[in-house]
């Protein structure tokens, strides 16, 4: 399957420089107390680079990440109780931090949600090994079931309802949140009394997701390395029919599992609209995403109002 990192290399690098990110008042956590699970060798140094789409906004890149963090942002005005954890794209080898991760944040605190973006293992453009998809490698899932246990063991010190915790992610980050929404067991030992919380979130947004579609010689099953269940949390789903990078297929597929599960799903289709937009204004109406999630939270009850 064609992965999201063929987004990075439509993208002409204009240099790299010292990392922009995070913004002022926001402090990246190590998401481990010590040596990552599984942890293996990047070849140097954290690289953050700016790229450039030609027509488009530029875009913060992040590769040979082999130290996971998250970064929390506390939400501004009321407070609804609920929290995101967000998982940037990037083909499981870079990760767009602030297309699909600051932005998302900058929205989702403005309605009163806590955001806590992720910063998971990748090795970098090109580099092996590869951090996903599960299971090709355990860590970007890892640290999602990591993360997710430490917002929930750290939900009355900041504000959050244990039972509002969520996940969002584009494009690699959307098979990152079926991963975390169908894989409840962790794939490591405890470490701490964080790893005693559960890591299943309670409800998944997942836009222009890849990885969905078994590598079978049937045109339309999913991804075996998905198992949804009846377990498997509320879903949110968004894609556009032309994305050249990973086709709508991902998106029924996983639709149409979900519903097979009894599992309640909202998914959106739109004609036009390619891939890796995020939160960036185009001439298309997708991206007037960011107002259907919010209403799909009000009507799954974990925003009110």
């Amino acid at each position: 399957m064609i992965v999201a990192l063929c987004v990075v290399s439509g993208f002409a690098i204009l240099r790299a420089q010292t990392p922009a990110w995070p913004p002022a008042g926001h402090t990246q956590v190590p998401i481990w107390p010590g040596k990552a699970p599984d942890a293996v060798p990047v070849a140097g140094p954290e690289v953050t680079t700016r790229v450039q789409d030609p027509g488009g906004p530029p875009a913060m890149v992040v590769g040979k990440v082999s130290r996971p963090t998250m970064t929390v942002y506390s939400p501004k005005g009321k407070n609804t109780g609920a929290a995101v954890v967000v998982f940037p794209g990037g083909g499981y080898w870079v990760l767009f931090m602030d297309l699909e991760g600051t932005d998302v944040c900058d929205w989702l605190t403005s309605k009163g949600i806590t955001c806590v973006l992720l910063k998971y293992r990748v090795p970098g453009e090109h580099l092996s090994p590869r951090s996903g998809a599960y299971p090709n490698s355990p860590i970007a899932l890892e640290d999602a079931q990591r993360t997710v246990g430490l917002v929930r063991f750290h939900a009355a010190e900041w504000g959050i309802h244990p039972n509002k915790i969520g996940v969002l992610g584009f494009s690699a980050g959307g098979h990152l949140v079926a991963a975390v929404s169908t894989h409840f067991k962790r794939l490591y030992r405890a470490v701490d009394a964080a790893d005693k919380q559960s890591c299943r979130p309670d409800f998944g947004v997942a836009l222009y997701p890849g990885h969905m579609l078994a590598h079978t010689s049937k045109e339309f099953e999913l991804n075996p390395y998905v198992p949804v269940t009846s377990q498997t949390p509320p879903t949110f789903l968004l894609q556009a029919e032309d994305d050249p990078i990973d086709p709508v297929k991902n998106s029924l597929v996983y639709y149409a599992a979900l519903k097979r599960a009894g599992v309640p799903v909202e998914m959106h289709l739109y004609a036009h609209g390619g891939h890796g937009f995020g939160l960036r204004r185009t001439k298309f109406p997708i991206t007037d995403w960011p107002q259907l999630v919010e209403r799909w939270l009000k009507t799954i009850g974990i925003t009110s109002e």
